[in-house]
């Protein structure tokens, strides 16, 4: 993979596979840094396309240059992803972020039970976000309110999940591939799935694997695109 800096700033769209514990803005951050670095250039536009927590790895789209206009774009695209639920526990923040703050039965379960209980969560459905997220109430971060111990209603909003597909068990874990509209919370899936389930459930790993026509296969590492850029420096 090799750019000139004149291509950076006409215009890349970038895949990278997001590591694990990294924040999608860290991310960007480094990447733009590299360029500058590469290139000895003060100021280049770099985003991403589509936030994904730190405990998810896996497919971040990142434009840089006048591409960046067409973020917005490519966030409106199907995603798809895959992951773990482990049920009969959960979390405050519905993946390990935060301790699991209860624990319930899972005796009752069986894999009739878990595939059957996918389909109450395919098509248009509503969806509360997690209170722990970046969304924005009243001008503060809802994960705000959470770390400081308010009570904040959260409404629902309509999600499309066109699959929802059980590809494992192994109780108390349950892996799974889902394909989503922009919006979806992956972690509300796990949480509420697991209340179907009447056993609790929190998101245990979570990997984006394509976005549209693009997939983490074809992605980069943030390591491989540092050294691509060295050796444009060289």
């Amino acid at each position: 993979m090799q750019f000139t800096e004149e291509q950076f700033k006409e215009g890349q769209v970038l895949l990278f596979d997001k590591p694990l514990n990294w924040t999608s803005f860290q991310l960007v951050n480094k990447v733009r840094w590299l360029i500058r670095k590469a290139y000895k250039i003060k100021k280049i536009k770099v985003g991403h396309a589509g936030t994904l927590d730190p405990l998810a790895t896996g497919l971040l789209i990142i434009c840089t240059g006048k591409f960046t206009k067409r973020i917005e774009e490519f966030m409106g695209q199907e995603k798809e992803y895959t992951g773990t639920i482990v049920l009969g526990a959960t979390t405050p923040s519905y993946d390990l972020e935060t301790e699991i703050d209860a624990t319930f039965p899972t005796e009752h379960l069986h894999e009739e039970l878990i595939q059957h209980a996918t389909a109450q969560f395919t098509g248009n459905i509503q969806q509360k976000p997690p209170v722990f997220s970046a969304l924005k109430k009243e001008g503060k971060r809802l994960y705000e309110f959470a770390r400081a111990g308010e009570a904040v209603e959260i409404p629902s909003r309509e999600v499309q999940i066109s699959e929802f597909e059980i590809t494992c068990i192994a109780l108390p874990e349950v892996h799974f591939r889902v394909r989503c509209s922009k919006g979806t919370y992956i972690r509300s899936l796990a949480h509420d799935f697991g209340k179907a389930l009447e056993s609790g459930g929190h998101l245990s790993a979570l990997r984006r694997t394509k976005i549209g026509d693009f997939d983490v296969a074809n992605a980069i590492s943030l390591e491989n695109f540092e050294t691509a850029l060295k050796q444009a420096e060289a």
